[in-house]
């Protein structure tokens, strides 16, 4: 290592456009040096110059979640730059049941195995592997930060409820992966206890991405928000919760 960076390192895969991106700039206007991890060198270069000419200094890494030997040279990347890691956003996730909040394309009846197979490798097993592997770094960090991107559809608890808001919803293998990833938060705070690192999920919100669709309400800024706020806790904060907006979510 040559020069290690004093600020806050933040890895935010599936950074380069949508939620992550927009994470990526709030945690560099709040101080800190984020590493975007996208899929093709292209994308990960237009990113950080438009971070850039924000005036955010940025890194980008050529990173897919479901590649698994991508998690070792991320291990690899930020052992070299600072020998840790402050901030995990594990943002990177796949919907591929139809267009959100529109038209579920499946139910619990006839979701398409492929389709429950893909989902739960991209938005479960890889955050988790890719958690696994980086956690050594994080736990050399001051105050090591695990952000998990969830969504208020992983609710089992407003799934069952007649009058809520998702009730309706039939998106059975993104919710069930993002339920998956929320048990897996509870037990990786449990495991973290006593030390520095925090894990907590995030909703977003639904947010107007390429993923939310057309008919999402909220705009990217908010959306990012409750993961910046999640990766930027004091000491005193949070852990192995499920958050939005600084608000508690039922699970």
């Amino acid at each position: 290592m040559t020069h290690v960076p004093k600020q806050k390192i933040a890895f935010i895969t599936g950074g380069n456009r949508g939620i992550g991106f927009e994470t990526a700039r709030q945690l560099g206007q709040a101080g800190a040096l984020p590493v975007i991890g996208a899929r093709s060198e292209q994308a990960g270069r237009e990113a950080v110059e438009q971070l850039r000419a924000d005036g955010i200094a940025a890194q980008w890494l050529l990173f897919d979640v479901t590649r698994y030997a991508d998690h070792q040279r991320a291990y690899d990347h930020f052992h070299a730059l600072a020998g840790r890691l402050d901030i995990l956003v594990n943002n990177a996730g796949v919907y591929l049941e139809g267009e959100t909040g529109v038209k579920d394309l499946y139910n619990a009846a006839d979701v398409p195995e492929a389709v429950l197979r893909q989902t739960m490798e991209a938005n479960f097993f890889a955050p988790v592997l890719l958690t696994q592997t980086l956690l050594p770094l994080l736990q050399r960090s001051a105050a090591g930060r695990i952000v998990n991107l969830s969504s208020i559809l992983a609710s089992l608890t407003l799934h069952r409820d007649p009058s809520s808001p998702i009730y309706s919803a039939n998106s059975v293998a993104y919710d069930t992966s993002k339920t998956a990833l929320n048990g897996y938060t509870v037990h990786l705070a449990k495991a973290l206890a006593g030390t520095p690192v925090k894990a907590n999920a995030a909703h977003p919100g639904w947010v107007q991405t390429s993923m939310g669709g057309s008919a999402a309400p909220m705009a990217v800024a908010d959306g990012a928000r409750t993961s910046v706020q999640l990766a930027l806790l004091p000491d005193d904060g949070p852990s192995g919760g499920f958050f939005h907006l600084g608000e508690v979510l039922p699970w």
